[in-house]
């Protein structure tokens, strides 16, 4: 698993670019490609990186599998994804 702002880190782009690719692509995105942390998970997750964007996320993220990660690199338009994506 990684998170929407991991990837957008990766990638060089921003978590709302990430995301609004998401929601552009629903089709793309089966509930098995992506999934919200729950309430609890994301207060988990920010108690324990305290200094972490997450601290001032005002939503809680999301995640992706390895499947989704993929079908996120398809769809982006950065020039960091396409040299990630040449590597594999």
């Amino acid at each position: 698993m990684i998170l929407d702002s991991d990837v957008a880190e990766l990638y060089g782009i921003t978590t709302k670019e990430v995301n609004q690719a998401v929601k552009n692509n629903p089709e793309k995105f089966p509930n098995s490609y992506t999934f919200e942390l729950t309430k609890s998970e994301w207060d988990n997750l920010r108690s324990k990186f305290l200094t972490a964007n997450l601290a001032k996320a005002r939503f809680a993220p999301k995640a992706f599998t390895e499947k989704g990660l993929y079908m996120l690199a398809t769809i982006l338009k950065s020039s960091v994804v396409v040299q990630a994506m040449s590597k594999t």
